[in-house]
């Protein structure tokens, strides 16, 4: 909480076991912090004062602080924890030191200097205290060329390597810097580049660690352009004799450690066999030129080892090989389930290790080492291996099948141009073989970043995000609304496992609905297969996590966010700002929605973890109702008029209304906040406010909503897809009373008989077009809550109440499929639904718990 004692912090999971550099986001009440104001670190035992680098992410209306984010390096332990205060802290021992020419950007953290290029090859080179560790990085792939001649395809790999053409320097220390680098893929043969990217390079005061954060988008044709292989290389000098030299490989099972001249011979005994151990774990070994002569014969005769490469090829295998040199077979070296997605490659005078994040989770992913014997080894971390297979990127049909299968729009409009994907990795420049200790360290660091965050009593008091309930057991009904919130996580949870929803462009999101004959979700059946932020799944984990402070929910909403925002969502092209609504492949319906890509869903995680590459994401979507006027979401109801463009008030001005709120709060934009005004106003005008509607004509160049009659669309989309938590959020930014009221008014409304209904507007709206009830819970419990309405709290509760998802426990309920022993299965569940009924009930038990009937 915040006190006189500051706002205590504390590790999301266990305390960091290495020294860690960390960034981190607070919320604030409005008039708490002002913008000049410095704060300072301590433990919360009060025996350590940590330089700390602090700075704004978002701003109240007044000018106050929205949002803080903040950066310490070198934290180990203290797993009390932290607390952050007001008043200036101690500078820091070390300091980033940020250079540029030219030609180059050069990152000191006073242990290691990384030399980026602005041009040309990404990375120049990487030091640690004068050592080279790395002397070159480039982001690579390989496409695989596909051509039908007289009816025979032929299949050409073709190379391409990573081009910089624009290189910022976006944070520049004491404690933190971050250097964005952007570029295109170029062909090495020819002339063609493709696949524009960015990477994020963090680096921390006093560290050897360097965090990167890439992100590729797709701007191919999915039959011509099929990627074969994706990844970053380093080139690794390799000093010493052969058998100094170490690769490591985090398996499932302990690590793989071996050299390319392995002391195991068929005479390794005795003081040999002592040497070779010491040799896998990883310390330098010496010999007696003639001492030693028999054996240093025996290490000549034996095969030198210059390549090893690790394919996790599925979420459920991973293979080693290693082989002698180019022209000679692959031995396989074992087989294991999931890897730990760390790898090393070093001689004397140390090396440089790799993390890859949710490195089987986002399979076909690899680690590749050459040329080990050599002067320099080339050390290739894959975000996609080659030996996954080719990467295919075309629609499931070639036509829509809108009734048979839920799919939203007849039109085929089923590209992934424009399309993107994230990859986070981890890099330590070490000066030595890590040992064992170390390198598990390291993986854990880099598959669970360390992240220090606020206890849920401090969100909670904060508003973060809204309206929102803090976990409840005082009664029996209270219990049992959380013991079924708790249960709907374990279910999704245990779900994704069983289902293996994994891979490098699903691992992240659900499934929406399921098959009970075939014991499967809908996963080839249109619009009922992948979720795509339907109904805001993202909305219901991030806030079970802000009320419960819960590890694992926060790496379920983290996994979805950074799916969501980046594969559903259009960065460029004809549907810029817009992403696809749920399908069987994930870019594959035709309804191409503002919501679906709206900063509402994504802000969370960016306040929370201030990562700038969601920063970026919701920068550009801040104008996506532009995009609306060539891809109208109303066409298929609303012929072409004098409007620009026909939208609806939720879910299409809702979502840009996030979009503007995000980009008001952030940078201070009024222009954005003036043109939320400006349709508030247009709403105010309707004939029944809120309730009117909900399609409007709608110019983005001006934002005004013109009315089109009060009852010409279905409300439930209104509210189901996060417009009442962007909404109230809003409200608490804007102070506008009648806009609160005409929530309120809203929300009591819903679900009013239609004589009731007739009495208010004059018989001019139908209650038919107010449906699914279960959706309308949040907005009508804030309206309970706004007018003092026990009728409306009553009727909510009855509502949630009467749910399935209230009513059962979904791990009794889960029945064995009688021919499959293993598998379980709710025949019933759907994802909408259990979004919604989540996230609505933690509202509702905020707003009008005292109306919860008794047992």
């Amino acid at each position: 909480m915040a006190s006189e004692t500051g706002i205590a912090l504390r590790w999301l999971t266990k305390e960091a076991a290495m020294p860690v550099g960390v960034t981190w986001g607070i919320p604030w009440r409005e008039g708490e912090l002002q913008r000049e104001e410095p704060l300072r670190l301590n433990s919360l035992d009060g025996n350590q004062a940590i330089p700390l680098q602090s700075w704004p992410t978002a701003f109240w209306p007044d000018g106050s602080v929205k949002w803080s984010a903040h950066a310490a390096a070198n934290l180990q332990g203290a797993a009390d924890g932290y607390s952050v205060d007001k008043g200036k802290g101690p500078a820091s021992e070390h300091r980033v030191v940020v250079t540029e020419t030219d030609d180059t950007i050069t990152l000191n953290t006073g242990i290691v200097i990384c030399t980026l290029g602005k041009r040309g090859q990404l990375l120049r080179s990487i030091t640690r205290h004068g050592a080279e560790i790395c002397s070159g990085g480039d982001l690579i792939c390989l496409k695989e060329n596909v051509s039908d001649v007289s009816g025979i395809r032929t299949v050409r790999e073709e190379a391409f390597e990573s081009r910089i053409y624009q290189a910022v320097i976006e944070q520049q220390g004491p404690v933190r810097a971050v250097v964005k680098l952007d570029g295109r893929q170029r062909a090495m043969e020819g002339t063609r580049e493709w696949l524009p990217f960015s990477l994020r390079l963090y680096v921390y005061a006093g560290m050897d660690s360097i965090r990167l954060v890439h992100t590729f988008h797709y701007d191919g044709n999915p039959h011509e352009d099929s990627l074969q292989g994706l990844g970053i290389r380093f080139i690794v000098p390799m000093r010493g004799a052969h058998y100094n030299r170490h690769v490591r490989f985090a398996g499932d099972r302990g690590c793989f450690s071996e050299s390319p001249k392995t002391l195991h011979t068929r005479r390794t005994k005795g003081k040999y066999r002592e040497l070779f151990e010491r040799q896998t774990r990883g310390e330098a070994v010496s010999f007696d030129a003639q001492e030693d002569a028999y054996f240093l014969g025996l290490l000549d005769d034996s095969a030198t080892w210059g390549s090893f490469k690790l394919v996790q090829d599925s979420s459920e295998h991973y293979r080693l090989w290693k082989r002698t040199q180019a022209g000679c077979s692959w031995v396989k070296i074992a087989d294991g389930r999931r890897a730990g997605g760390l790898g090393y490659v070093g001689g004397e005078g140390g090396g440089l290790a790799a993390g890859l994040r949710n490195f089987w989770q986002k399979h076909p992913s690899g680690f590749e080492v050459h040329g080990t014997a050599e002067t320099e080894a080339a050390f290739t971390v894959w975000f996609w291996s080659p030996d996954g297979g080719p990467m295919d990127l075309r629609h499931y049909d070639t036509q829509t099948h809108v009734e048979s299968s839920y799919e939203g729009a007849e039109e085929l409009r089923a590209t992934p141009y424009g399309i993107a994907n994230t990859s986070e990795m981890t890099l330590w420049c070490t000066k030595e073989t890590p040992d064992d200790d170390l390198l598990r360290c390291m993986q854990e660091q880099s598959q669970s970043p360390s992240l220090l965050v606020c206890e849920p009593a401090y969100y909670h008091r904060s508003r973060a995000f809204g309206y929102w309930s803090l976990p409840d057991r005082s009664s029996a009904i209270k219990q049992q609304l959380e013991n079924r919130l708790d249960g709907i996580i374990t279910f999704y949870q245990e779900e994704t496992e069983q289902r293996k929803w994994y891979g490098f462009w699903d691992y992240g999101d659900y499934m929406h609905s399921y098959d009970p004959v075939r014991h499967v979700w809908n996963y080839d059946l249109g619009g009922c297969a992948w979720q795509n932020t339907e109904l805001a799944p993202n909305m219901w984990l991030w806030t079970q996590f802000l009320r419960t402070g819960r590890a694992d929910i926060f790496r379920m909403a983290e996994a979805m966010t950074r799916h969501t925002s980046e594969v559903d969502v259009y960065h460029f092209g004809e549907y810029a700002g817009l992403g696809s609504r749920h399908n069987v492949v994930h870019w594959g319906c035709g309804c191409k929605e503002a919501r679906i890509a709206m900063a509402g869903l994504h802000r969370y995680y960016y306040y929370l973890t201030v990562d700038e590459r969601l920063g970026d994401m919701m920068n550009e979507v801040r104008d996506s109702d532009y995009t609306t006027v060539n891809i109208d979401p109303m066409r298929a109801y609303f012929p072409k008029d004098e409007h620009p463009t026909h939208v609806r008030v939720g879910p299409d001005w809702a979502a840009f209304s996030s979009n503007w709120m995000t980009r008001w709060e952030r940078f201070e934009d009024t222009a954005y906040r003036d043109k939320i005004l400006v349709g508030i106003a247009s709403i105010k005008r309707a004939k029944y406010r809120l309730i009117s509607g909900p399609t409007y004509g709608y110019d983005p160049k001006t934002g005004v909503l013109s009315p089109m009659g009060d009852d010409n669309w279905g409300r439930h989309l209104a509210i189901s897809m996060g417009a009442p938590q962007v909404w109230f959020e809003l409200a608490a930014m804007l102070k506008d009373q009648e806009w609160e009221d005409m929530l309120a008014e809203f929300g009591v409304y819903y679900n009013l008989s239609q004589e009731d209904k007739d009495k208010l507007t004059n018989g001019s709206i139908n209650t038919n077009h107010f449906e699914h009830p279960v959706l309308s819970a949040a907005i009508a419990a804030y309206g309970a809550y706004y007018r003092k309405d026990e009728e409306t709290a009553r009727t909510c509760w009855s509502i949630l109440l009467a749910n399935p998802f209230a009513l059962v426990d979904l791990q009794k309920e889960a029945a064995l499929v009688t021919h499959i022993d293993t598998l379980k299965e709710i025949d019933w569940i759907n994802t909408n639904e259990a979004a919604q009924w989540s996230l609505n009930t933690m509202i509702a038990l905020e707003f009008i718990a005292d109306f919860l009937p008794e047992p």
